[in-house]
């Protein structure tokens, strides 16, 4: 058992929510929406993506930086997992009376392209996310290290993520228009969630396990 309670149910449920954000994410992601008012391109996994570096800044704070690595890896192998089921089912031969299978192909199959971006945007900057910030918070305080290492890994995240995804299947102009909505909108949920850092407790040394 965990020596403190608290800190296992907000590790557990912090990781979660994580994973969950990344794989609906994913699949949002296969729609190019307009943003309002500014009328840029965006993807629609980037409503809910942006939380992602927070809640993982909490599996951080409440469980240490080792447990926050594992974290990261096991979201993607996950949308790897997730992608596979949908290559899978729809290889298999559609019931005559369903006549959805090309949609089916068109929505979800091109899911994988997007996994393989964000697997490599996420590894890249989130990794480089979580040593920041735990730089950043032995110096000074938590809110700091939230908000410097979410806007550098923002960066990172957005222009791998955009490129690989979209890349010469979109016009260069949408895919400009997606790199610059994607940090428009990150840096404006992470300046919303950033105080919510302070919710969480430290009860861990950045460089341990929280172990029983």
């Amino acid at each position: 058992m965990f020596k403190n309670r608290k800190m296992l149910t907000i590790g557990m449920v912090s990781s979660s929510f994580y994973v969950a954000a990344q794989i609906f994410a994913n699949i949002l992601s296969t729609k190019i929406a307009l943003l309002p008012i500014l009328n840029l391109a965006v993807d629609g996994g980037t409503i809910i993506y942006p939380l992602t570096f927070t809640l993982r800044d909490f599996v951080h704070k409440a469980w240490g930086k080792i447990l926050a690595r594992q974290i990261i890896i096991i979201a993607a192998f996950l949308n790897l997992v997730m992608f596979a089921l949908f290559w899978l089912v729809g290889k298999m031969t559609p019931d005559p009376a369903w006549n959805l299978q090309e949609s089916y192909e068109l929505i979800l199959l091109p899911v994988g392209r997007i996994i393989l971006a964000s697997i490599s945007a996420q590894i890249i900057s989130e990794l480089i996310d979580t040593e920041i910030f735990s730089f950043i918070y032995k110096k000074t305080n938590d809110i700091i290290a939230v908000l410097i290492s979410n806007f550098i890994g923002l960066l990172f995240d957005s222009i791998i993520f955009s490129l690989i995804a979209f890349f010469g299947v979109l016009p260069i102009v949408i895919v400009a228009q997606i790199v610059i909505s994607n940090i428009l909108i990150k840096l404006v949920v992470s300046l919303i969630i950033a105080p919510g850092i302070k919710l969480i407790p430290r009860s861990v040394n950045f460089e341990e396990i929280y172990c029983p």
